[in-house]
């Protein structure tokens, strides 16, 4: 048995807003100071669809609770969140072997060296995989330390896999790894370190 992780898109709404927020952003990237298109009407346009939401958006405080009820931790947040623009999304899956696991691609918006993933966007993938991780597992917790080996380029463009699986659980420090990878050849892995703040803290 597998199971879906993190919420999943609907083609309306608000996600297909951000959907279409996304292919904004990437479009963007890819047209530059090169393209023939109206730059200051393209600006002019975008800033009141930003002028419209503005003026129908609830209280910081009113989205905040919204965010962190029911399904809304798994909707806002920068990696996997359909309502976030920023968002690849990744959609992690629970195997029965106890991993996770997401394939992805990453365009423009993550790029750092020519035609690579950024390593920051790696960092940042990995730490919320590994804790995903820890929550299928059954113990979650708050990063302690993340160390991250860049074996090799992660390339744009082509399908990432990547993966993660709680290693062990001593106390509260839980311990748990994961890889971003290509083609099956490993281009980043991490080793994380996870503190239960549940558990009361040792006398």
């Amino acid at each position: 048995m597998t199971l879906e992780l993190t919420a999943v898109p609907n083609n309306k709404g608000v996600d297909a807003a951000v959907a279409a927020a996304r292919r904004v952003i990437e479009t963007l990237l890819h047209a530059g100071d090169n393209s023939a298109a109206e730059m200051s009407d393209v600006a002019d346009r975008l800033n009141a669809v930003a002028d419209h939401l503005e003026d129908h958006v609830p209280t910081v405080q009113q989205r905040l609770v919204d965010m962190w009820a029911g399904e809304g931790v798994t909707r806002h947040d920068p990696v996997t969140g359909p309502e976030n623009a920023i968002a690849p999304p990744l959609h992690l899956i629970g195997q029965e072997n106890g991993s996770i696991e997401a394939r992805v691609t990453l365009g423009l918006a993550y790029q750092g060296p020519p035609g690579c993933v950024h390593g920051g966007v790696s960092a940042l993938l990995l730490d919320h995989t590994l804790g995903v991780a820890n929550h299928w597992a059954g113990d979650s917790g708050m990063t302690g330390t993340l160390t991250l080996r860049y074996h090799r380029p992660t390339p744009l463009f082509e399908e990432l896999t990547i993966s993660a699986r709680q290693e062990s659980v001593d106390g509260r420090k839980i311990r748990t790894l994961g890889t971003i990878s290509v083609g099956g050849e490993v281009c980043v892995s991490a080793d994380g370190l996870f503190i239960n703040t549940h558990l009361p803290r040792p006398q």
